[in-house]
């Protein structure tokens, strides 16, 4: 990018240097081969060059020092002689109703989500102790201490099964780990007008 903005800076001094040359110098040799009598533009006025309207280089628009700390903090929250920029309170802060823990509004409570993290974690170490690497087929239950006696044989027939040997914990209720009620789809053809 710095290369071809330097070039477009190049084309546009060129083209400034040419119009000035044939404004107030001689013309180009163009005009002469194009039959234009020369005699009628503009005579030669005193010599001159670009190097003189541009001097040593461009100005650019650049700070010549740092900005001191004192000044951007001045900058940033006021100056109690001139105009104070009071900090303004975050009005998007909510309290959770579990855990009592402040949080941004619209965002999980990390603190009970570090529970659920825990626990996940726990789950997904009981299942790879209990299966190892071996490739699952088949569904697998995890199940807490005393569930198992609640159902019956045929509900785990087909499953493997993985037992914590602690009890559930009260927000994680069981209804979550059900299956959905719709029916899986008995053909794999679906047609356009059944997509919606």
């Amino acid at each position: 990018m710095s290369v071809s903005l330097i070039t477009r800076i190049n084309v546009a001094v060129q083209r400034l240097k040419q119009s000035l040359i044939f404004a107030f110098g001689h013309p180009p040799d163009a005009f002469c081969l194009a039959g234009i009598e020369v005699d009628r533009l503009p005579q030669k006025g005193p010599q001159w060059s670009l190097k003189d309207v541009i001097g040593d280089g461009f100005l650019w628009a650049q700070p010549k020092s740092r900005r001191s700390l004192e000044k951007r903090m001045k900058r940033r929250y006021g100056h109690p002689d001139y105009i104070m920029k009071i900090l303004t309170p975050r009005t998007d802060l909510r309290t959770c109703n579990v855990c009592g823990d402040d949080h941004e509004a619209g965002v999980l409570c990390p603190t009970c989500y570090k529970k659920v993290i825990d626990e996940t974690k726990a789950m997904q170490d009981a299942i790879q102790n209990e299966l190892k690497l071996e490739p699952v087929e088949k569904e697998v239950v995890v199940l807490y201490e005393g569930e198992k006696d609640g159902e019956p044989e045929e509900f785990f027939e087909g499953k493997r099964i993985v037992e914590m040997k602690r009890e559930r914990p009260s927000w994680f209720s069981k209804n979550l780990l059900q299956k959905s009620t719709q029916k899986g789809a008995t053909t794999t053809e679906v047609k356009p007008s059944e997509l919606g």
